[in-house]
């Protein structure tokens, strides 16, 4: 099979390790804590404030003033870049855990998400899970002791008509990062990650994936592009070593349907490696970008589980 290009597809490369399989083990008191803190920011997200994005303007910097409090809340001293777009000023946040070894420190683990809503969307899966997940990891690894840096952001204007456009917040964003040299090793886009089903050909693919991965959307995806098949390979054997939750992973040319839909999209664009973490978001859930994206919609124990799994990839990708 080929792509429109032309260019033949084959089978992508291999992943290590196997993906869990069979039942569920209880949910830990941490992971249930966990799930209440996420399903929490969700619902303030996507619930009290709900549609945000340049077209509304208060709801977008009340997300954004959240997100700030929530991190400060947990310790961090809180970035802003700020730029101007359809003459407004928008804003991508970050906080950064600061690496404690002197050879290591300047290399940076960077964990983002988008916190922008598309038009007419509440956007509890796409993005506030993602944005809540972010929040977790960066109070749960507060008081963490790594070698390298960690970074954590929240990037602005990821939705259309912005996506892939200059005015991408996370395009601003890896631009800025690239100008100040700075050393990302590993770019993590955490993306539309709240749900999951047991059922049958709950799971679509772009043609021919079908072939090669399940039609059982209860697993959380890694997904990059080419440049990327190292950090994909290995995010996908540390998190299958230690977390027990259906994983799939996935590097393949970016022009295959999906594959550059995140904010890593950005970094890959600026050289560095990146990919995304998801739930696969219209390749599975049917409320993508409508207005039926609501919190209730969200399985928020399985996105505590999958955070955690994220969390402990991140500290080995840190180490």
């Amino acid at each position: 099979m080929k792509d429109d290009a032309g260019i033949p597809i084959g089978p992508p490369p291999p992943m290590p390790g196997e993906t869990f399989a069979g039942p569920m083990p209880a949910i830990s008191d941490d992971e249930r804590r966990a799930a209440e803190r996420m399903q929490s920011h969700v619902q303030k997200l996507a619930g009290d404030i709900g549609e945000r994005n340049i077209w509304r303007y208060a709801e977008l910097n009340s997300s954004a003033d959240y997100i700030e409090r929530i991190l400060t809340d947990a310790g961090y001293k809180v970035g802003r870049q700020t730029y101007e777009c359809e003459g407004k000023t928008v804003a991508n946040l970050d906080a950064t855990l600061a690496g404690g070894d002197p050879k290591l420190a300047d290399e940076i683990v960077l964990v983002g998400a988008h916190y922008d809503s598309v038009k007419g969307c509440p956007g509890a899966n796409d993005n506030a899970t993602g944005v809540a997940g972010g929040l977790e990891l960066a109070r749960s690894l507060a008081k963490a002791k790594l070698a390298r840096s960690v970074r954590f952001a929240f990037f602005v204007n990821e939705e259309p008509p912005f996506f892939h456009s200059p005015m991408m917040g996370s395009v601003v964003y890896a631009k800025r990062c690239k100008e100040r040299g700075e050393m990302i090793v590993a770019m993590l886009s955490l993306e539309t990650m709240g749900f999951y089903s047991d059922d049958k050909d709950s799971q679509k693919y772009p043609p021919p994936f079908d072939k090669f991965f399940p039609d059982t959307g209860n697993f959380i995806g890694f997904v990059g592009d080419t440049s990327a098949t190292d950090l994909v390979s290995r995010c996908v054997e540390s998190f299958r070593s230690h977390t027990k939750f259906p994983s799939q992973g996935c590097a393949v040319s970016d022009r295959i349907q999906g594959i550059g839909w995140s904010d890593h999209w950005s970094f890959t664009k600026q050289g560095y490696p990146a990919l995304m973490v998801t739930d696969t978001a219209p390749f599975r859930y049917r409320h993508y970008h409508t207005a039926e994206d609501t919190p209730e919609k969200v399985d928020y124990e399985k996105l505590a589980r999958v955070t955690a799994g994220i969390g402990r990839v991140v500290q080995a990708l840190a180490k």
